[in-house]
């Protein structure tokens, strides 16, 4: 299996399907770099030479964060935002959805709650 950027990418797929196996890339920024090292979309991974995979590597290293980089900016960031007590700062903090209708939506993250009294299942045996 090619390794690039600490990260075995699948050998039997397409070079163009297997590059967003990594941490912050992908499908559209995958072909942008195949584009720019000059390297047919069609090849599988496997077939990759060493000089294309090293060109594929300094590309990603020049241009995109990528993984460990990018997982550490993003938790840091996360972290910034709970430090200074901001309002998706407090929402991270308790593991609750940051964006969007927060009352319906997200029920996986906070269970089914039912807000109302009278809504969800009746127990068995009771009448309607």
């Amino acid at each position: 299996m090619p390794r690039i950027s600490g990260t075995q990418i699948p050998e039997n797929k397409k070079i163009e399907y297997s590059l967003p196996y990594l941490y912050g890339v992908g499908l559209v920024q995958a072909r942008v770099i195949l584009k720019t090292a000059k390297i047919d979309k069609h090849k599988l991974a496997k077939d990759l030479t060493a000089d294309e995979v090293s060109r594929i590597q300094t590309i990603l290293d020049q241009n995109y964060k990528v993984e460990g980089d990018l997982r550490r900016e993003i938790s840091e960031n996360i972290k910034r935002l709970k430090e200074i007590g901001s309002w998706r700062g407090t929402r991270h903090a308790r593991r609750l959805p940051i964006h969007g209708r927060t009352k319906t939506n997200s029920r996986t993250t906070r269970g089914n709650v039912r807000k109302t009294m009278g809504s969800g299942r009746k127990p068995i045996g009771q009448k309607t």
